[in-house]
Order: structure tokens, then C-alpha cells, then sequence
């Protein structure tokens, strides 16, 4: 934005007084040391958009004064005026930002208006305005205040949303801050965080808020206030509205399909596929142990799920088992069992994805999993032989109902089977046929696609790129021709990938994500840790980009990657506990 037009909008803005100014702390010293702060987006195009904030001290003289906002998603300030931020411009992508005067503003008299600016960006989802707390320093002290991350938050229904909360500044002892939903719609209810504890340890770590909304049968997107509260501080008020999602679904998963570089609902709105891998249908069968290994696919396993806010689930299956040449159950019995399972997801408000894993094919070249020409390992890439018969079947069973995914083949490895000659890897990829290193007939991506879109199913089709899905390098350069539109990418990324920093998400996953959408079908690590996963999530957030944790399964956490200890959902120590907690603070829709 040009500097002239900003220092207009700055010099039109309003002064609003809003209940996000700090009351005093405990002691009568610093009663009289207070202001507030509103924030005011003044444009926004979609990515970019600019902001200001009108301040009122309404109390004594300051000295100086401090700012204070936790950005509830993506936003990043790249230009501010009559204040410095930290972290400094450009700040990272949904940063806690605290805002200090700049050297000619920071003593306010009693009364004192006065305002600061900003212009930043945005990518996916919503931009949605943070509650901005307001401290100064006089006669008195300095103030403390709540932090938190937003004071609106939209909740799905049959789901949960949330908020975070933190203090501005270390207190002196023990302070509990409290979540109350007022008058509004009953269905909207605080489930998790309703009292937090804030030491002088912890006092500067944000702690989740969890707003839950019950399924219901109308179609409106009720509302109701949460107050968050402290004793001595001014109070917050989040306000929380319920995504409907009846009309005529009935709360099912919404019908999916591409806008751009956006996967959108039926009336339009931006959705992220926002959940976990539920693995077995693709080794089960040929192992001997069962359909699911054991594991119910139960409505309770799948309310266990919704207790997470899990609202996609990755349903990796097996080539021969579907097709009904190998498997016990295999053929229409494992077709059944798929089915019932994706129809039960669908209906709960859970999107399915369902995947090729396992497939025929002799392959013994690098990264091969096994020497058998059977299903029972990851081929490097679906065989011309199984693999159409499989899609058809599964696009004949599904088309017509677009809240299934298609995801082609699990983590094609080309490039590996071709001694890493990149080239032959997205050729073979893309048009199939004779690879290298690859010693049966190859089913392309184009030829599957053209498989799928031949049955009459417009679903939305999934591919992963090379190197395990984890490389997309050459991804819209080899990307096959769809008459429906609805291709994206799956990226699968896991620390001990090659690309496994920000440095190659921005230059090869971002450059993909500006033109379709991408969805992180498998993200872990290989420790028990969640370390690795919330710079992954975090990244997704900022870009618009959805993920399906590996897995919920509980087949302990020593080698890492296993999210529960139970199909009740008890998450593993500490990496389905941190992924839990932030998918908690998820909306599908944002």
C-alpha cells in the first residue's frame, strides 16, 4: 500500500473503546494504570490486507505502553508504522506479536488517544481479526493482562474449535483464567480448558481453549459469547458461532471439489482435510489378520475420532484384496468392509480418503520392501495389470458421492527403481509403461486418472509426487490432464525425508500450493515427539495446506509415528498428545 494512502487510513481511524484494555493488577499501587486497544482491518484483497489499532489510555499518565496479539492463523505483518513489532517485519506466519512504541510516542497523558498501523499478508484459510491487549507503565507499575488468540472462532457442527489463552506479562503468583459461555446457542459449550492455571513458569506458554458444537437438526449458524476471565483483569469476549452443517446433509461430510488452488464445499467455502491415517486395510488381508487388524470401525472408534476434531481419515487399502485375487477376506466381502466404513465416516462428518498402498508387481531395485510379486509390500509404482481393475471398482463404488477422496497411489519411488534420474522417474510417473528398473508394466498417473473419470466419478483425485511423495519438484510440470478439474496434490513428509525444512516447503510445496490445492497425506517422525509435526502443522496452517497424521493405530510409539495407545483414543506420549492439542484448535472451514 502506498505510504500516502496508509497515513490517510491511519489518520481516519476511529477511536472505539472495546473490552480488550487491562484492569489493574492486584495491588491498590497500580490501580490507576490502564488503556485499551482495538483492532480494525481496513482492507483486505484476499492476501494482503492492512490493519490499525486505536489505543485509549483510561487511566493515569504512562510512561510508555505495550501491545500484545496472538495471530490466530496465517497472518504476517511485512510493514507497521508508529510501532515496533516482535518478532521483527516480516513476522513469522501466525506469530505472538507484541507491539512497543516507537521513540516519539511512548508517554501518553490521562485520556490520550492515539493510533499505529500495519499492512501484511495471508495464505489459505481465514484472516480472522486477534484480540489485542493493551499494558502501560506509570506512577503505578506496569499492568498485567490476558492474551487471547482471537475473539471470534468459528466451530463446526459435530466438532470443536478453539482459542488460546496466555498472560501478557510474568505474575507474582498463581493465576487461574476461566471460560464461560453466556446466553446463545445451547449446542456451542466450552469441553476443554474451561479453567487454566497460569504459574510464573508457564505464564507466556498460550493454553488451548475448546469449544465443542452438538449435532443438531436446524440450519442455522447460532452464535454465543464466551467470556475469559481472570480476578483483577479486564475480561475478553470470544464470540463463537456454530458451522451448520445440515441443510440437506444432514450433518455428512460436505462434497468436495476444486476451485483453483483450493479444495471448496458445495457452496464454496475454502475446507482443509484436517485429520489421521487409520492403516491395516492395506496389509491386513494378506497377512492373515483380518480385515482391520483387529481394530474396531465401529461408530464408538469413530466418536473416539471426533473427540480429537479429526474430520478426514486416509483409509490406505489393499490392490488384490479389493480386486479379489489374494487376501482373505478379499473381493466383494473386502469391498463390503471398505464401504461400510467410508459410508460411516461420511455420515459422521468425517471426509474419507481412500488409497492404493499395496499392489502387485515384482520390484527387488532400491527402497524395495519385499521380493514377492503379490501385494504384500510398497511397489515403487501402480502396475498396469491390478491397478485399473481396482480403480474402476472404487470409482464405480463412490462416484456419485463427492465427500470420498481419491488418493492414486500411496508414495510412487520412480526415480529410486531409475538410480535417481529424476527425469525418468516423473516420465514414468505420469505416462507409465516401461520404466526403469521397474520390471512389470507401469499404470500411469494419467492413464488412472482417465481410469477413474471413465466410470463417471468427479471426485476429487489425490497424487503424490516422487521420493516417497515427499518430492513435488517437478509436480505441475509432469501433472496429468483432468476434463473435471479436480486434481491436487499429496505430499507426504515425515524429519528423515529430504525435504524436511521450511527452506524446501516454501520453494517446492508453496509453488505448488499457489496453483492447486496440497494435502500433507502422511506428516511424522520417528521418535515419540512432536517436535518435528508442529513445524510441519504450523507451515500447513500458514498455507492453506491440510494433514493426515500416521498413524491411529495402536501399535506403540518406540519407533515413533503411532498417535493412541487404545481405539478409545488415548493419544501416546508426548507425539499423539501434541498432535491432538493443536488439531483441537483446527476448523476445517478456516
Amino acid at each position: 500500500m502506498p505510504i500516502v494512502l496508509r497515513r490517510a487510513l491511519t489518520a481516519a481511524v476511529a477511536v472505539v473503546l472495546a473490552g480488550f484494555g487491562l484492569a489493574t493488577v492486584q495491588s491498590a499501587a497500580d490501580a490507576a494504570v490502564s488503556c485499551s486497544a482495538t483492532y480494525t482491518k481496513s482492507w483486505d484483497n484476499g492476501s494482503a490486507f492492512g490493519a490499525t489499532i486505536a489505543v485509549t489510555n483510561t487511566g493515569d499518565a504512562l510512561t510508555s505502553w505495550t501491545l500484545s496479539f496472538d495471530f490466530p492463523n496465517n497472518q504476517v505483518i511485512t510493514q507497521m508504522w508508529e510501532g515496533v513489532p516482535t518478532p521483527a517485519t516480516p513476522t513469522p506466519a501466525g506469530a505472538a506479536i507484541t507491539v512497543n512504541p516507537v521513540s516519539y510516542n511512548a508517554a501518553k497523558a490521562a485520556g490520550a488517544t492515539w493510533s499505529l498501523g500495519f499492512n501484511g499478508t495471508y495464505t489459505g484459510g481465514a484472516n480472522t481479526n486477534p484480540s489485542v491487549s493493551c499494558t502501560g507503565t506509570g506512577a503505578g507499575g506496569t499492568q498485567q493482562a490476558l492474551v487471547v488468540s482471537a475473539t471470534s472462532v468459528s466451530v463446526p457442527e459435530g466438532g470443536t474449535g478453539g482459542y488460546t489463552v496466555r498472560l501478557r506479562s510474568q505474575p507474582t503468583g498463581n493465576v487461574t483464567v476461566t471460560s464461560t459461555a453466556g446466553t446463545g446457542d445451547a449446542n456451542i459449550t466450552v469441553t476443554g480448558g474451561a479453567s487454566l492455571t497460569f504459574t510464573t513458569a508457564n505464564w507466556n506458554t498460550p493454553q488451548t481453549v475448546t469449544l465443542s458444537a452438538s449435532e443438531d437438526s436446524d440450519t442455522t449458524n447460532g452464535t454465543r459469547p464466551i467470556t475469559v476471565a481472570s480476578s483483577g483483569l479486564t475480561s475478553v469476549t470470544v464470540n463463537a458461532t456454530e458451522a451448520d452443517n445440515d441443510g440437506s446433509t444432514g450433518g455428512a461430510a460436505p462434497a468436495l471439489h476444486v476451485s483453483g488452488n483450493r479444495l471448496v464445499t458445495a457452496a464454496g467455502a475454502t475446507y482443509r482435510l484436517l485429520g489421521v491415517n487409520r492403516a491395516s486395510g492395506e496389509f491386513a488381508c494378506v497377512q492373515g489378520k483380518g480385515m482391520w487388524d483387529s481394530g474396531p470401525v465401529d461408530q464408538a472408534s469413530v466418536d473416539a475420532m471426533k473427540a480429537w476434531n479429526i474430520r478426514t481419515v486416509r483409509i490406505p487399502l489393499n490392490e488384490e484384496c479389493w480386486n479379489g485375487t489374494n487376501g482373505t477376506p478379499s473381493g466383494p466381502a473386502y469391498q463390503q468392509n471398505v464401504k461400510d466404513y467410508v459410508n460411516l465416516l461420511v455420515a459422521n462428518g468425517i471426509t474419507p480418503i481412500v488409497e492404493m498402498h499395496w499392489n502387485y508387481g515384482l520390484y527387488t531395485g532400491q527402497g524395495a520392501g519385499c521380493s514377492d510379486t503379490t501385494a504384500t509390500c510398497q511397489k515403487p509404482m501402480p502396475d498396469a495389470q491390478y491397478a485399473p481393475t481396482f480403480w474402476t471398482g472404487v470409482a464405480n463404488a463412490f462416484k456419485g458421492n463427492n465427500a470420498v477422496v481419491f488418493d492414486l497411489f500411496n508414495e510412487p519411488y520412480p526415480d529410486a527403481a531409475a538410480n535417481w534420474d529424476a527425469t525418468a522417474g516423473w516420465k514414468c510417473w505420469r505416462d507409465g509403461g516401461t520404466c526403469t528398473g521397474i520390471g512389470y508394466q507401469v499404470a500411469g498417473m494419467q492413464s488412472l486418472v482417465n481410469t477413474v473419470r471413465a466410470t463417471g466419478a468427479t471426485n476429487v483425485i489425490m497424487l503424490g509426487g516422487l521420493a516417497w511423495s515427499n518430492d513435488l519438484s517437478q509436480w505441475l510440470t509432469y501433472k496429468p490432464t483432468d476434463p473435471t478439474g479436480n486434481l491436487m496434490a499429496a505430499w507426504h513428509t515425515y524429519n528423515f525425508n529430504t525435504c524436511s525444512n521450511t527452506a524446501c516447503w516454501n520453494s517446492q510445496v508453496g509453488a505448488v500450493a499457489a496453483q492447486v490445492p496440497v494435502h500433507a497425506g502422511e506428516i511424522g517422525q520417528n521418535s515419540c515427539a512432536h517436535d518435528y509435526i508442529d513445524q510441519v502443522m504450523s507451515w500447513a496452517d500458514a498455507h492453506g495446506v491440510g494433514y493426515t497424521a500416521w498413524t491411529w493405530n495402536p501399535w506403540g510409539c518406540s519407533q515413533g509415528n503411532v498417535l493412541i495407545t487404545d481405539y478409545n483414543g488415548t493419544p501416546t506420549s508426548t507425539y499423539g498428545e501434541g498432535f491432538k492439542a493443536h488439531l483441537l484448535t483446527q476448523n476445517p472451514l478456516s
